[in-house]
């Protein structure tokens, strides 16, 4: 004789013997869908966290960059300015004049660099290749041809010095 005050436990099924899955408490309806939209709504504010945060340090590292360039820039127009007399005195007037005009362009186009910001300079580059695609490739061509010579004879010194070896190592013939 069964207990009829309790349920029934659904949880076995008597046929089998064996335990039965219940159903989810709500995997339809607007607790599902809330559940759903809270976590990609805060995947997606994480990973736009993460974006501002890549931009940020990309921003970082590009204003370091421009600083160095322009630096860079000025300490080259200094050594042309100072190259003009020796060129003045070898070649003649008209030659050091030339070297003076080129080190006032390297020395404007660092001004220019100082002025802008990193998205100005992003946006000009754009706007150049857009204007002249053939010289921005031929000006790619070239940057890579001298980044590539640069690294070669960085490897083949790094690998002349492996070739030569330690002069106090007994263990090579």
């Amino acid at each position: 004789m069964a207990d009829e005050t309790f349920p029934k436990d659904q949880s076995m099924d008597p046929a089998t013997d064996a335990l039965v899955a219940a159903p989810p408490l709500k995997d339809t309806g607007t607790a599902a869908d809330a559940g759903k939209r809270s976590a990609g709504a805060f995947v997606r504010d994480e990973a736009g966290k993460l974006a501002g945060q890549a931009g940020d340090k990309a921003r970082s590292f590009a204003d370091t960059g421009k600083e160095k360039a322009t630096g860079a820039l000025d300490e080259f127009s200094t050594m042309m300015r100072d190259a003009a007399g020796t060129v003045d005195e070898k070649l003649g007037e008209q030659y050091g004049q030339y070297a003076r005009s080129a080190a006032d362009q390297i020395s404007g186009l660092a001004e220019s660099l100082r002025g802008k910001q990193v998205d100005d300079l992003l946006d000009d580059a754009r706007e150049f290749v857009k204007k002249s695609p053939a010289v921005a490739v031929g000006i790619a061509a070239g940057v890579g041809f001298v980044l590539a010579r640069l690294l070669k004879s960085g490897l083949d010194a790094a690998g002349d010095l492996a070739d030569k070896g330690d002069p106090n190592d007994s263990t090579k013939a």
